[in-house]
């Protein structure tokens, strides 16, 4: 899928709120973890820490889960840092706030292969409902993010593959670069790319 850019607004860096989003195990701890080694501040509150799924830490902030609820007073903290939140709660960013969205997007197999040993290793059953509902669900929601993306003028958009950021790292970290403005240390970055975490490969 094509990178989805609105140029409406020169942004600025300091006043932005980067956003790092996408579906449940899709790569958002990974990119919060990049940004933080280019020299990107992540808003996170560490409630919940480091296993064996994410040896290198979640990147949470425990408020955004209450985004739906109405619960948007921290997101002048956010301005000039990056924030973890779920492509289900972008809906519920308020308006008066320019976002920079960094949209993960992974292979839907691997999505749900992740999910599945993520259920199992917390004793939950994995088969409560099907992949071929789970990936038509998530096959909708995606088509209703685009839309709401695109009807939203404070709102930049840059989607990143994250399998190919596993495997070929430096050409879409400087994409993410350059929509951040280019002052990120690249080689930073590209340090915390570790191929051995990559996981339930899909063959794609």
């Amino acid at each position: 899928m094509k990178n989805l850019f609105n140029l409406k607004r020169k942004s600025n860096h300091k006043e932005d709120i980067i956003i790092v989003s996408g579906l449940p195990r899709s790569g958002t701890s990974l990119m919060m973890k990049m940004l933080e080694a280019g020299g990107l501040p992540p808003l996170t509150d560490n409630l919940r820490k480091a296993d064996i799924e994410n040896p290198n830490g979640y990147y949470e902030f425990e408020r955004v889960k209450k985004l739906n609820e109405g619960d948007a007073g921290w997101l002048p903290e956010a301005q000039g840092k990056a924030v973890k939140v779920i492509s289900a709660l972008l809906p519920y960013l308020p308006p008066n706030f320019h976002y920079k969205v960094l949209f993960m997007r992974r292979a839907l197999p691997e999505v749900l292969a992740s999910q599945r040993k993520m259920l199992i290793g917390r004793g939950e059953d994995p088969n409560e409902v099907s992949d071929e509902e789970i990936t038509r669900s998530y096959q909708k929601h995606l088509r209703q993010v685009d839309g709401w993306v695109a009807s939203h003028a404070n709102i930049q958009r840059l989607d990143i593959d994250y399998n190919q950021l596993v495997l070929d790292p430096l050409p879409l970290i400087a994409q993410v670069n350059q929509f951040l403005g280019g002052w990120l240390e690249e080689a930073n970055m590209a340090a915390v790319v570790n191929p051995a975490l990559y996981r339930q490969r899909s063959g794609k």
